[in-house]
């Protein structure tokens, strides 16, 4: 998922926010309904904003649903871009483009 930092708010592009669907996987809609759970903004078709408060437990959550095996590397880790400083508190489930 590609991200970027703004004022200490972790921003996920509009189009790697993972979508729910109805009667789709339940593995991927609790995926989608975890992350929205600690967003502090969620809109659909707009990038989903987290604070540095909850980055500790995006980075667990992240973690988790990787090692599950059930959703791709590409859904679940974050990809900032190549001259970004990734937090230590996201370094675990983060790359760069």
């Amino acid at each position: 998922m590609r991200v970027r930092i703004d004022n200490e708010i972790l921003y996920i592009h509009a189009e790697d926010v993972p979508p729910y669907k109805k009667g789709g996987s339940v593995v991927r809609n609790n995926y989608f309904w975890a992350l929205r759970s600690i967003a502090v903004r969620s809109v659909r078709d707009r990038e989903w904003e987290y604070e540095m408060e909850v980055w500790y437990a995006l980075n667990r959550m992240l973690l988790f649903f990787m090692e599950s095996g059930y959703i791709g590397l590409r859904e679940t880790q974050l990809e900032f871009e190549p001259d970004s400083d990734i937090p230590i508190e996201l370094r675990s489930a983060s790359t760069w483009q």
